[in-house]
């Protein structure tokens, strides 16, 4: 059987909570543009792309589908308030396990990466608060693709080109903590964790397929 040669993870849920700094970001974003302080959470679910949590939301609270010079500029402005929400929140949190299973990781060779929906500016300001950039160079983000497995699919095949080889689906895990992460993995050819630190339970973790579900990253992965 072939041992895991990079494992891919998701940030919000399984490597930190930021304690609703994202949410507030795109509240101020929208407050500013519109005149309206949104709730994403009433229009979007966990797991999705931060490309497409600002065009569902828009959608619903300003009456029409945005353009792209509206998404640039809503996409924009969120990303101008993230690093202050992200400093000032009070619930941000590295989760449990995590620094401790990356350096794990790290020293047994394996290669890490980023699968994240959000992009990769925000995620670099989530993680840089909890000194969790240092372990990664490279991933897929929702500023590459608002297609949750696209984005899956471009961070397989970034590993590939530096381990300069193909991956089978034994050989490269994705570890995330919603439905939106294990659908996107199977859709990218990858196997697939489920860590039950966000939304979801152990159960409808295992009920969206995951191959392999742990209630969080204090539990050894399944190398």
């Amino acid at each position: 059987m072939s041992r895991a040669l990079a494992v891919l993870f998701d940030v919000d849920g399984t490597l930190i909570t930021s304690g609703g700094a994202g949410a507030e970001s795109w509240k101020l974003a929208f407050d500013e543009l519109y005149g309206v302080p949104a709730d994403i959470g009433e229009f979007t679910d966990n797991g999705m792309t931060d490309p497409e949590v600002g065009r569902r939301t828009f959608a619903q609270v300003v009456g029409h589908e945005p353009d792209g010079e509206e998404m640039a500029r809503l996409m924009a402005t969120r990303m101008r308030y993230l690093p202050g929400t992200v400093k000032e929140s009070e619930g941000y949190r590295v989760l449990p396990g995590v620094r401790e299973t990356l350096e794990r990781l790290q020293a047994q060779g394996v290669l890490l990466g980023l699968c994240s929906g959000g992009t990769e500016e925000a995620v670099e300001v989530k993680l840089a608060r909890g000194d969790l950039n240092r372990y990664f160079d490279f991933g897929g983000f929702g500023s590459d693709s608002e297609d949750r497995v696209a984005l899956t699919r471009g961070a397989v095949v970034r590993a590939e080109a530096r381990l300069e080889r193909r991956l089978s689906r034994e050989e490269v895990l994705v570890v995330g903590d919603t439905p939106h992460d294990i659908d996107a993995a199977a859709g990218a050819g990858a196997g697939s964790v489920g860590v039950a630190t966000g939304h979801y339970d152990a159960a409808a973790l295992e009920r969206a397929g995951a191959d392999h579900v742990i209630g969080s990253l204090e539990e050894e992965l399944p190398l």
